[in-house]
């Protein structure tokens, strides 16, 4: 049974009840038809962005942007013309999600178990967010929400618009050296905070498993539900490609793998730093998979590939999709218009998810009856002064470019640096945890040795099925809901 701390609880039901706060549970964010009918009529008028309570049933990966409302799960299926495969690749998108992107919602999942059992008082205490980037930003979002005090941490070399808008919306913006690979030095400035400011409370996406479970119950169904959309009877589902960065969002290939035995966990990271594929490290450009160690909540077991993406084509694929150059040669090529207006759904992590699912497609060979699933978590939006700047580094994007990326990039991506797991190989991956969790985390080498068996992921995936009894409860308490 979960331990409550009764005083914190009426403390933060306080707090939630002057601020008309409503927890969502996991069953609504799956099923919007379980949001009571009193939260749909106030939320058509509410920006999916503002700082408004009520957004958070807005995470979702349902939100209907013209009605305000909710729809069937937001895809966007890749076409032929540019993918080169005959495999049907889809991804989830994410950037109708408040903050637009996914993230906030893995934040959830590491916030609101503690808030509704007592284990974080939003009254006293800073909630910190380390991060590569977007899941800082969902975390601070939810604390607006809450009324509550964010600190985020990211990396000084992190896109200009995350710091911006941080700022803006009233967090503590704390950069560390280094660009997307240098996770050490976020988990340094943690340990820094937990000797220095002992009251607040750290959610580090890499080790809470409120973050994968949040993608496994929510994620998991939503990408079910875009398969079974397409779903026909010659049909499979080939893949879930993720990458790995906090390794939350790869739990909804868990879910999948359950759900669709026979299908496969494909993991994604960047060439440059090939820490699953080859031991490596170094530095990339792809924005939003920090690396050069395995996340403590990465189900290695369950993966069964890792593919590694040079950065050089996610940048220029960047381009292609976006600059006008582009988007014309691509019509050109008899990519349909309708398609081209959506490439801007895709970010820099979105666009290795998509390669990698290409790669995949070709390693083995798929053919129109498979489907690979992947997410897209964020847009181009995020990434504006990225176009701004290799402009100037590079100078205008033509039509040249565009014929050579597509041709290269896309339709000539080889099956190279592709890895098949074997049952050794994820034990291997699996060990490489200890050097940084148990030397430098502060983890045991039984804690460890726990992670390999699949008895534990099936025991927190099922004890976050308790989450909805606890929000039922605090939002009882609360009042919030029956008196609105």
């Amino acid at each position: 049974m979960t331990k409550l701390n009764e005083a914190v609880l009426e403390r933060s039901a306080k707090l939630c009840r002057e601020r008309g706060v409503v927890i969502p549970t996991l069953a609504q964010m799956r099923d919007s038809s379980k949001i009571p009918e009193k939260v749909k009529k106030k939320l058509p008028g509410i920006g999916l962005w503002d700082i408004d309570p009520l957004n958070l049933f807005r995470i979702s990966w349902k939100n209907d942007v013209k009605s305000g409302l909710y729809g069937d799960v937001n895809a966007f299926e890749i076409p032929k013309e540019i993918t080169g495969v005959s495999a049907r690749i889809i991804g989830a998108v994410g950037k109708y999600f408040p903050t637009g992107a996914h993230k906030v919602g893995a934040a959830f999942g590491c916030l609101v178990p503690r808030l509704v059992t007592g284990g974080f008082d939003p009254t006293s205490q800073k909630a910190v967010w380390p991060s590569t980037g977007n899941y800082c930003r969902g975390g601070a979002f939810d604390c607006a929400l809450l009324g509550t005090t964010a600190v985020a941490i990211l990396p000084e070399g992190m896109s200009r618009e995350r710091f911006e808008w941080l700022k803006k919306i009233g967090a503590e913006v704390i950069a560390t050296p280094g660009t997307e690979s240098n996770v050490k030095e976020i988990y340094d400035k943690c340990w820094e905070l937990r000797r220095t400011r002992p009251n607040d409370i750290i959610f580090n996406q890499f080790e809470e498993f409120g973050n994968p479970a949040w993608h496994f119950h929510v994620t998991g169904p939503a990408l079910a539900e875009v398969y079974e959309k397409v779903k026909t009877p010659r049909t499979r589902l080939a893949a879930f490609m993720s990458a790995t960065g906090s390794a939350g969002t790869i739990a909804a290939g868990d879910y999948l793998k359950k759900k669709y035995p026979g299908s496969l966990i494909g993991a994604v990271e960047a060439l440059q730093c090939p820490t699953l594929y080859n031991n490596g490290f170094g530095d990339h450009r792809i924005e939003g998979i920090g690396d050069k160690h395995v996340p403590w909540i990465h189900n290695v077991r369950n993966t069964d590939a890792v593919v590694a993406i040079d950065d050089e084509d996610t940048i220029r694929l960047l381009r292609l999709f976006n600059e006008p150059a582009g988007k014309a040669w691509l019509l050109k090529q008899g990519v349909p218009a309708e398609a081209i207006e959506k490439l801007p759904l895709l970010g820099i992590s979105c666009i290795c998810n998509l390669l990698s699912a290409i790669k995949f497609a070709k390693y083995y060979e798929l053919g129109p009856d498979d489907v690979v699933l992947t997410v897209f978590t964020d847009s181009e939006e995020l990434y504006t002064s990225r176009l701004e700047d290799l402009n100037v580094e590079r100078g205008a994007y033509t039509e040249m470019d565009a014929a050579r990326d597509l041709d290269r990039r896309l339709h000539g991506a080889k099956t190279d640096y592709f890895r098949e797991l074997g049952y050794r190989d994820r034990k291997a991956l699996h060990n490489l945890k200890y050097f940084t969790w148990v030397e430098q985390q502060g983890k045991t080498s039984d804690e460890l040795r726990q992670l390999w068996d699949p008895a534990f992921w099936d025991a927190q995936y099922a004890e976050a099925e308790g989450w909805d009894a606890l929000i039922d409860s605090f939002n009882a308490r609360t009042g919030v809901l029956a008196a609105m």
